[in-house]
């Protein structure tokens, strides 16, 4: 785990998704590998030669962009595939309620956690699959509100979608919240906390779900 300028007063607690509030391997794979395997059929080429084209498209704007990542929604844009065409390919191809389970601890993090701050996600996936993967993990009722592809159209990283997360939050608590007062946490440096940086926020960067529940600790909440 990593932090980078936590506020001395930060009010709302911006979570990434996938990867983040849990850890499964074989899902977060399946998740783009089934969207590979989709673009290979679409393609009429072998899935290993969609794995080596994503793979090399990567490598290049690395490359390009100081060694920064691209999600895989931005990437596929570049051959033609619209990020509406991605949010219905997320929506068929993939269901979290296959790959996870009830995370006692988790819940017992965040609760604790929505009870000094307001909690919200923001996913690179459609908002519906975030929501299954909340239900699926048994922590739907402690984040009211998700920002995903499908409600901006951005993927990450991308301003309006955390523009979005802050005014969710400000209407919760019927004050103006700032950058300065939010944390985004999340697992991919260059997609989930670099821009927040930029905007002012803090961040934190976690190496999946037991990270995660150090949080409160990391925050000095007691109990």
């Amino acid at each position: 785990m990593q932090t980078f300028n936590i506020p001395l007063l930060p009010r709302v607690l911006i979570f990434d998704i996938d990867s983040t509030l849990y850890t499964n391997r074989e899902y977060a794979h399946e998740q783009i590998d089934c969207q590979i395997r989709h673009f290979s059929l679409l393609r009429g080429i072998t899935a290993a030669e969609a794995r080596n084209l994503i793979s090399d498209f990567r490598k290049n704007w690395a490359l390009m962009h100081e060694g920064k990542k691209i999600s895989l929604g931005n990437l596929l844009v570049n051959f033609g595939i619209s990020i509406e065409e991605s949010i219905e390919w997320r929506k068929k191809l993939f269901n979290p309620k296959d790959f996870l389970s009830k995370d006692e601890k988790l819940a017992a993090t965040l609760k604790k956690l929505s009870e000094k701050f307001y909690l919200v996600c923001v996913t690179n996936n459609p908002e519906i699959q975030g929501r299954n993967t909340l239900e699926a993990l048994g922590v739907s009722n402690l984040i009211p509100r998700i920002v995903g592809l499908d409600t901006t159209l951005k993927s990450k990283p991308a301003q309006e979608n955390f523009e979005l997360a802050i005014d969710y939050a400000s209407k919760a608590l019927q004050k103006q919240v700032s950058f300065s007062e939010c944390i985004s946490i999340g697992d991919r440096f260059d997609i989930d906390l670099a821009l927040p940086l930029e905007l002012g926020m803090g961040a934190i960067l976690v190496d999946g779900v037991t990270d995660v529940y150090k949080i409160p600790q990391i925050l000095n909440i007691a109990g």
